[in-house]
């Protein structure tokens, strides 16, 4: 199976009184770039949430976003911080003997300063929490990997039909080179026999002259692994088996398809093939694009 690294995935989990929310969103990267957002009080978890969604995904920069509500009514209570308040309590009746006022330390004067006061969040069950959490983060990853795979399938068509005409523009230069060599040699004969007219020409010297030209324009062994490197990306895109995803293979593959089309354009000296040879280039330049969002 192919996979594209662009994906999204989003799940709502709701166990008991918690609501559990992911969404995870995924762009191109050259490695696996997880960054978790998620409240504070999740974040004992960070390492078993990276490690749960990496059995969804090899590479791409992926964006996860946790939300999480609680809807019992234990989860925060009122904590009142008496020795706090004894301070304040103790500067109070200072100021009044200090000053000499009028004893007038109440309930709300007191109530309304800092820390007397707080809020506290009742520790969370972990155990209950991740159980809920991993359904939520397993659901998402599904979805996510689904996204992923369908926008993979038309990627691997797209390609499988750009590396189609790759070969057959491979297949026409393996065809046409041979005649490139006949029409030289025709030429020079011509040539020849325009420049000494009636005299005999040396039959050895033009074939060591069309020997020299062909070893000049040869492509074989490029057009060779030009085939060889298209076959092989085919079968890759067919096939999708590599565990660690097949982008890195067939983005070297796409770098060595370009290097033997280079070679092959240096080499022409027909405009036939030198068109052919731009084609090439074109096709596999649309071809990298589209593998760089190949996981």
């Amino acid at each position: 199976m192919v996979c594209s690294m662009t994906g999204f995935g989003r799940s709502e989990v709701t166990e008991g009184q918690r609501k559990y929310i992911v969404e995870l969103k995924s762009v191109n990267n050259r490695y696996l770039d997880i960054n978790v957002k998620m409240p504070k009080k999740f974040n004992a978890f960070e390492s078993a949430i990276r490690s749960e969604l990496k059995g969804y995904m090899k590479r791409g920069k992926v964006d996860v976003f946790v939300s999480y509500e609680d809807f019992s009514e234990s989860e925060s209570k009122v904590k009142y911080n008496k020795a706090i308040a004894q301070e304040y309590y103790d500067a109070l009746k200072e100021m009044v003997k200090d000053f000499g006022l009028d004893d007038e330390i109440r309930l709300p004067l007191l109530a309304k300063f800092p820390e007397v006061f707080t809020m506290e969040e009742e520790e969370l069950d972990e155990e209950e929490v991740w159980t809920g959490l991993k359904r939520a983060l397993n659901e998402a990853g599904k979805q996510f990997m689904e996204s992923r795979a369908k926008e993979g399938e038309f990627l691997c068509a797209d390609l499988t039909a750009k590396l189609a005409e790759m070969l057959e523009n491979v297949e026409y230069i393996t065809e046409r080179s041979p005649e490139i060599i006949k029409e030289y040699k025709a030429k020079l004969r011509e040539k020849i026999q325009d420049l000494m007219e009636d005299k005999q020409i040396d039959e050895n010297r033009l074939a060591m002259e069309v020997t020299i030209f062909a070893d000049k324009i040869c492509v074989d062994e490029e057009l060779t692994r030009l085939r060889s490197h298209i076959e092989a990306t085919t079968d890759a895109l067919r096939n999708g088996d590599d565990k660690d995803g097949i982008g890195r293979k067939l983005d070297f593959l796409a770098q060595e398809m370009n290097r033997e089309a280079n070679t092959i354009l240096s080499k022409s000296t027909d405009l036939k093939i030198s068109d052919r040879g731009i084609a090439l280039k074109t096709s596999i330049e649309k071809v990298r694009e589209q593998i760089q969002n190949i996981e």
